[in-house]
């Protein structure tokens, strides 16, 4: 069905009016316009966003949730205005589903820390991914090292996809919880959660989605997913640093016990005992970065007045493209799976080992013209030789902003059997032009070595 709708969206947005909304872009590096390919890491912001904030610490700002003074009773509605926003765009049952956290990192702690604490003993598993960002490693190995459970990890294929029908096998008595990323953030893989969920909910097992990487590219309803947990950041999807989401069915956060202690989250506190307040509060301990929440609500408004769809259509075909035409450079290895040509949409598959060689292209068409195992807009990639810390320097001094390295996924690239890649990511604001620049400036480097 998703690919059907994406089909359909054949009206696509002004993307020469959206880049006015991002005047970052308009800027030069080095004596050259710049062209921003670190999405995945953070995305650039809107001037509504910016605007929106500049105007609430202007004339709203005042604590919330405390004060019975104008001022106070202002920003608490902004705040919680912007939480029925979030609530809305991933269709959430009810506000009180919405904790507002730091950001992704923080929410899976969250739920790693109470989880946990509360249903969880030593020699209990949890499993996650080879793909998986550290986030949803590091805070699973922290409460091994804590309270004795055990971390298990579902393998990949050589082109970068979960080993999905190994997922019932490793599924034992002592299982209590699966974490998944929704989409790789070096592969760009979009991984079959609904289909994770079901295995595991078949087994009474509950399921927590890091959407970090799909919150700003695809629509999400966490009802129709079914999951138990779902995280995401703001500042990946136009909004503020510091600003993030975790949902959490209300039964499982009910069950939960607080994540931190302090003002806001209590209920009653005496010497003898301390009662918390109802949900959501009860994990939002402290004064919440309410400025941040309206930020991300308008950041919210602006992709919703594009449109999900239009927004994943243009990426996927910028994607594309953009691996078209990589495909044409001697000795480039792109990691992950691939999406088919639009000129040659069924062409016989050649992979290699951890990537597929130039000029190869898997055959991976669905209904719709849209890949059957979808890539989100991410292209990792490595050229011959060249070290991928040089590669992403030079093309940086040509104005063009790319990661390298592990991109905090470390274990993934011990599976891949490389030490890093240069990584490619799009926005709803980026352009064939930049990459064509992009492909340019990789020939020219090449050439360099």
């Amino acid at each position: 069905m998703r690919n059907e709708k994406l089909a359909a969206a054949t009206v696509m947005y002004d993307i020469n009016k959206v880049r006015d909304d991002f005047p970052i872009l308009g800027r030069e590096v080095y004596g050259r316009p710049l062209v921003y390919l670190d999405n995945a890491a953070t995305t650039q912001k809107p001037l509504c966003v910016l605007d929106a904030m500049r105007e609430e610490y202007l004339n709203v700002n005042a604590n919330v949730h405390r004060g019975v003074h104008y001022l106070s009773q202002q920003a608490t509605d902004l705040h919680e205005a912007a939480r029925e926003t979030v609530r809305q765009f991933i269709h959430a049952r009810k506000t009180e589903e919405i904790v507002f956290t730091r950001g992704t990192t923080e929410a899976i702690n969250l739920v790693a820390s109470s989880f946990c604490e509360s249903q969880m003993a030593a020699g209990d598993e949890v499993i996650v991914t080879d793909m998986e960002h550290h986030s949803n490693i590091v805070s699973w190995q922290l409460q091994a090292m804590k309270r004795g459970i055990v971390v298990r990890h579902l393998p990949i294929t050589d082109d970068g996809r979960l080993c999905v029908e190994q997922l019932e096998a490793m599924i034992s008595e002592k299982t209590r919880i699966v974490s998944v990323a929704h989409v790789s953030n070096v592969l760009g893989t979009v991984n079959p959660v609904e289909k994770i969920i079901r295995i595991a909910h078949g087994h009474g097992i509950p399921v927590l989605v890091d959407a970090a990487q799909s919150a700003p590219h695809m629509a999400i309803d966490v009802q129709a997913m079914d999951c138990d947990f779902l995280a995401f950041s703001g500042h990946k999807m136009y909004g503020p640093t510091g600003i993030g989401v975790l949902y959490g069915k209300e039964e499982w956060l009910e069950k939960l016990p607080p994540y931190q202690g302090g003002g806001e989250m209590i209920d009653k506190v005496t010497w003898e005992r301390t009662t918390f307040e109802r949900l959501p509060f009860k994990f939002e301990a402290g004064t919440p970065d309410y400025v941040a929440t309206h930020g991300l609500a308008t950041a919210i408004d602006y992709m919703t007045s594009i449109g999900i769809e239009n927004i994943q259509a243009h990426e996927t075909e910028l994607t594309r493209y953009c691996m078209e035409q990589m495909a044409t450079i001697k000795g480039i290895k792109i990691y992950g799976p691939q999406l088919p040509s639009a000129h040659h949409p069924s062409p016989t598959a050649h992979s290699v080992p951890g990537g597929f060689a130039a000029g190869h292209h898997p055959s991976l068409t669905a209904p719709g013209g849209f890949a059957a195992g979808p890539k989100d807009a991410v292209v990792s990639f490595n050229v011959g030789d060249i070290h991928h810390l040089d590669l992403g320097t030079l093309l940086d001094r040509l104005g063009i902003a790319v990661r390298t390295g592990h991109h905090c996924a470390q274990p993934l690239m011990d599976r891949l059997g490389i030490s890093g890649t240069v990584r490619a990511s799009f926005a709803l604001y980026n352009t064939k032009d930049e990459v064509d620049a992009l492909v340019a400036g990789i020939r020219r480097v090449a050439q360099m070595f």
